[in-house]
């Protein structure tokens, strides 16, 4: 009988947990885009915004929440001018600011954070650096429960919340680059400077040891790699493997955090996996590897195709670009030429023949 009962309420309780977790699940669905364009606007990382508001609403369930669209137990303050509800907290019939919308609490709580005095230090931490901003929030006053800060970092953590963070710092680093375009066509246009002939365009061709490069002169400059492999139809759908490591096909315009989500992989780790900086969308289709690549190939060389570059090499092989790079005393810069012999498991005898590519031109599927 004592069993039973333990059974019994062993069990009501994984149900509960596991229905809290759905919850959780969901309103990170629901408001991870506010977080992140939140974070854009004004800094506060989204790991942040995310644990604050599962935590201080009840992922959207309290009745504060529910009765004033307040997803982060923000009191009225002599400042506010807004909409009002009394509610019980550490006092009783205390006052808490009224939204009319979700969207609207998101926005005043960054604004909250970013223009209190007593928070501005926590701007000065790395976005990324949950665990200052965390124990930050609780020195400040934010709240006044003892585990303040360890709850924040258990839910950043067990959620994968700092991977919102990373998705926010790169698309913020892709409306610079939009914006940084934007302004040199602009003085492009206004300077309207005619280009010069191919006539006049110099490529010389220099021999040193065997080896072949490229040179362009200022007017024009080699064009950016494009990453290219084969396609869909020549990989298996689902999980596959290349030098013994798991691996898919994932095509242009897929999210690495849905990838990293369903195959329970941190999103940093999965960039890492792939030699990718912060990304979130994938411009071209590739390999995606699910496990860190190995320092040794399959076999002891490639020999580069058409439209092949380095990183490529590294992810048709399933090779660490830093070890291809090494074995074959070549730079990120440089592109092999085709026919080369790309050495896999040990040094190569001589360096390949190979392009040079100017470093801002320097481009992958999604680096």
């Amino acid at each position: 009988m004592k069993l039973f009962g333990f059974l019994f309420f062993f069990f009501m309780g994984l149900q509960t947990a596991m229905a809290q977790t759905d919850k959780t699940i969901a309103y990170i669905n629901e408001y991870k885009d506010i977080a992140i364009q939140e974070m854009i606007r004004t800094g506060v990382p989204a790991s942040i915004t995310l644990a604050q508001g599962i935590l201080e609403s009840s992922c959207g369930q309290s009745d504060l929440c529910k009765k004033s669209n307040n997803h982060f137990g923000i009191k009225c303050k002599n400042d506010w001018t807004g909409d009002r509800v009394f509610h019980d907290d550490d006092l009783k019939h205390e006052c808490f600011r009224s939204y009319p919308n979700a969207a609207a609490s998101f926005q005043d709580h960054s604004n909250f954070l970013k223009n209190r005095p007593y928070y501005q230090s926590l701007f000065q931490l790395d976005p990324t650096d949950y665990e200052g901003w965390a124990y930050g929030l609780k020195k400040a006053g934010y709240a006044t429960e003892k585990d303040y800060a360890q709850r924040l970092i258990e839910l950043i953590q067990r959620y994968h919340l700092n991977d919102y963070t990373v998705i926010a710092l790169n698309k913020e680093k892709q409306q610079q680059n939009i914006v940084q375009a934007s302004a040199v066509e602009k003085e492009n246009n206004t300077l309207n400077k005619p280009l010069p002939n191919n006539e006049n365009i110099e490529n010389a061709f220099e021999s040193d040891n065997n080896q072949s490069i490229v040179k362009v002169n200022e007017w024009q400059k080699q064009p950016a790699i494009e990453t290219t492999v084969s396609e869909k139809a020549s990989y298996p759908e689902g999980i596959f493997t290349i030098n013994h490591l798991k691996v898919i096909y994932a095509t242009k315009g897929t999210a690495l955090l849905s990838i990293a989500n369903q195959y329970q992989i941190n999103l940093s780790r999965l960039l890492e996996y792939n030699d990718l900086e912060n990304e979130d969308i994938l411009q071209k289709s590739q390999l995606i590897f699910l496990e860190k690549k190995l320092k040794k190939g399959s076999k002891d060389f490639h020999t580069v195709k058409n439209n092949e570059d380095l990183y490529t090499i590294c992810q048709v092989e399933g090779v660490r670009l830093e070890n291809i790079l090494q074995y074959n005393k070549l730079e990120k810069t440089m592109q092999p030429l085709p026919g080369e012999k790309i050495y896999l498991r040990f040094p190569a005898p001589t360096t390949p023949k190979y392009t040079t590519i100017a470093a801002e031109n320097y481009t992958t599927t999604s680096r």
